[in-house]
């Protein structure tokens, strides 16, 4: 087994907007530190919760360098970096890693097909940085099926469907990291041996994460309410939650 990048909580970034929805790379990084100062071990620039659908590669390789130079070097930098197809994903973990990604997270595509040559396309362009799964079926790319896990040439898996058997089944067939993506799953996570969590909520509550995954239950319970409003509207209903306690822009790109 490789040593995870990190363990604990990864905060999945929001990506902050002007008033034009232009990109504001300088809200975004300082937002960024600061959830490090809190607590926060890594941040992932342009997930689904960064509104990822909406960056071009030429944006998320700009926002993935504010990012990495507004954070010591102890906190990785993650880029979401998936693709249609192989060759589109490539050019985009490539682009992400070039301009400062520590590792990049991918999504398969949408329609299934070769999993283990879309990864390997996948690793081949990433270099040396470590590639993560990404199962989200119906929000980020297809399925990534837990039989194919211990094949497939990637260092992590982080899964955001918010299922306890799945993330058991995961745990079970392979010893790579496991990263929950639902909040929901934080302190049961720390508990059974994922390496952590990569979470929506950390943007608003890094403090009660962190606690989450290290076993404190009335932490977990914390994070139902910003759970369930940062689902309302997304990503509209999370930037309202981050506005309110850091004072950011509310503009999104999506809804």
């Amino acid at each position: 087994m490789t040593d995870p990048l990190w363990t604990g909580v990864a905060a999945a970034l929001v990506t902050l907007f002007d008033d034009d929805n232009a990109i504001d790379e300088r809200a975004t990084a300082t937002h960024a530190a600061r959830l490090a100062d809190e607590g926060v071990r890594a941040v992932l620039v342009g997930g689904s919760t960064g509104e990822a659908d909406t960056l071009t590669d030429a944006e998320l390789a700009g926002l993935t360098a504010a990012v990495r130079a507004a954070l010591p070097s102890s906190v990785p930098v993650i880029t979401g970096a998936s693709g249609a197809w192989r060759d589109a994903a490539a050019a985009r973990i490539a682009a992400a890693v070039g301009a400062g990604a520590d590792a990049v997270l991918v999504a398969p595509p949408r329609r299934p097909g070769d999993l283990h040559a879309y990864y390997e396309a996948a690793a081949k362009a990433a270099g040396n940085a470590p590639v993560l799964a990404y199962h989200f079926p119906g929000t980020a790319g297809g399925d990534v099926p837990v039989p194919a896990l211990p094949d497939l040439p990637i260092a992590g898996l982080k899964d955001s469907t918010g299922s306890a058997e799945r993330l058991l089944q995961e745990l079970a067939v392979w010893d790579r990291a496991v990263y929950v993506g639902s909040s929901a799953l934080v302190l049961m996570a720390g508990a059974v041996g994922a390496a952590g969590a990569i979470l929506a909520v950390a943007n608003t509550h890094p403090a009660e994460s962190v606690a989450a995954f290290a076993g404190d239950a009335t932490a977990q319970r914390a994070l139902l309410e910003p759970h369930l409003r940062s689902k309302e509207r997304f990503p509209a209903g999370l930037k309202s939650l981050v506005a309110e306690r850091y004072g950011t822009s509310t503009s999104t790109r999506l809804g």
